[in-house]
């Protein structure tokens, strides 16, 4: 190769860079090579992931997403609901449904509500698969620990479950609050444990102030009657929500620190994210602090009421006969209270697990039960001439209908236990 500029000669010989000059464009031309063509057909994730990035906004104008630390993957919790031609997936005679939640059974003139699945934005969440269900769950075992709203949510997978095989009822006590399940051909077992404040609670008074009761919650104490029980499980998810709206007293070390609407003089009115809060950090402790649990801890996240016209006692009701739109339905005030309260403290409790070496998981539900107004029983949990607390109930959900959804997110789980990405999410096993 020859150099044409006259001002690079020197006495008719070459300079040493210009000797050189072939030999570095050579090497940055196949490092470049190396650097971009080649790991684009090797590994085609990396241009997925990049795909599902562009799809999400920054999570610095996202709070959810913040919270969630959602980081570009596809988020399954994030999405809209699509109608369902083939849903629901099992029908109102499944025994495990309790007639309060059997919306069919006491008239909803309308069906429409069990007609919709929940469709992610950029990735596709496959329908509820019993028989995957059991042979990933073969020779384990799954906890519900919370309220009915926590209940809810197992009656809807035994009635799902039920389509690939059987049970027995192993109970140690014939009470609905603590229910036990095993499915023999898969030595799986399924149970329930009520403990609608996860820390130990007594009622003080059964009417108080809103006539809803008033209760004691001790929440350096936690619940006995399922924190006695858990390294009996391989999966445990934890849920509670609305008794959290009725009027307490708080305790800690046998000292009373405040309360939440008690309305009595002298005393702090905490806001009622405050022993939602306490509760949950109390909660996650004992996992954190239980040497002998070895399993998996997920929190199902606040479902929010969808009350119009008024509260529960105002003559509030939820008539509604399809979901909202993400354009009609905001995830603000109480409501986001909460679930802010819960998700802080999840992601202080997954930190200190990943110390100890105890899994958190999350099946976020909020945002997608936030969009389902026309999913709860309203008038139809119930006789229209029964004598009832909650005449109008818009706090628990039709079954079948958009509780089923939660186990759809529940099975994703499973399968994607020991899949985390790089990005901190969780890669869709589809």
């Amino acid at each position: 190769m020859k150099a044409h500029s006259p001002e690079l000669q020197t006495n008719g010989s070459r300079p040493f860079f210009l000797h050189i000059t072939p030999k570095i464009v050579l090497i940055l031309t196949i490092t470049f090579l190396l650097l971009t063509v080649i790991p684009l057909c090797l590994f085609p994730l990396l241009t997925t992931s990049i795909t599902w990035r562009s799809l999400f906004p920054s999570s610095s104008n996202d709070p959810i997403a913040a919270l969630r630390g959602t980081k570009g993957s596809c988020d399954i919790f994030r999405g809209e609901w699509v109608p369902d031609r083939h849903a629901p997936y099992y029908n109102e005679t499944c025994w495990a449904i309790h007639e309060h939640q059997n919306c069919m059974k006491f008239g909803r003139p309308d069906t429409g509500f069990m007609k919709w699945r929940w469709r992610p934005d950029g990735c596709e969440l496959p329908i509820f698969n019993p028989a995957q269900f059991l042979e990933l769950m073969r020779g384990k075992s799954l906890a519900f620990v919370g309220d009915s709203v926590g209940r809810n949510q197992m009656q809807s997978l035994i009635c799902l479950l039920l389509k690939a095989s059987y049970l027995v009822d192993a109970s140690f006590i014939q009470d609905d609050r603590f229910r036990r399940f095993y499915f023999p051909d898969y030595n799986f077992t399924v149970a329930t444990f009520w403990s609608p404040f996860l820390v130990r609670s007594n009622e003080a008074d059964p009417i108080g102030p809103t006539l809803t009761g008033l209760f004691n919650l001790y929440f350096d104490e936690p619940d006995t009657n399922w924190t006695t029980k858990m390294t009996e499980f391989n999966y445990v998810i934890i849920s509670v929500g609305h008794w959290f709206f009725r009027p307490a007293m708080f305790y800690k070390n046998h000292q009373l620190v405040g309360c939440q609407s008690c309305r009595t003089p002298n005393i702090t009115d905490l806001p009622k994210y405050y022993g939602y809060r306490m509760a949950f950090r109390t909660a996650f402790q004992v996992f954190n602090n239980l040497t002998k649990f070895k399993g998996t801890v997920i929190l199902r996240t606040f479902a929010p009421s969808h009350f119009e016209n008024g509260m529960w006692n105002e003559g509030g009701n939820c008539k509604r006969q399809q979901p909202y739109q993400r354009s009609e339905a905001r995830l603000e005030g109480i409501n986001f209270e909460m679930y802010r309260a819960q998700m802080e403290e999840y992601n202080a409790a997954a930190r200190e697990g990943r110390k100890k070496g105890v899994k958190f998981r999350l099946l976020d539900a909020t945002e997608a039960m936030l969009l389902r107004p026309d999913g709860h029983p309203s008038q139809y949990g119930h006789l229209p001439s029964a004598n009832v607390t909650l005449y109008n109930d818009c706090v628990h959900w039709c079954l079948p209908g958009p509780i089923d959804m939660w186990n759809d997110f529940l099975l994703q789980i499973l399968k994607n236990e020991g899949s985390k990405s790089a990005m901190g999410r969780w890669f869709p096993i589809l």
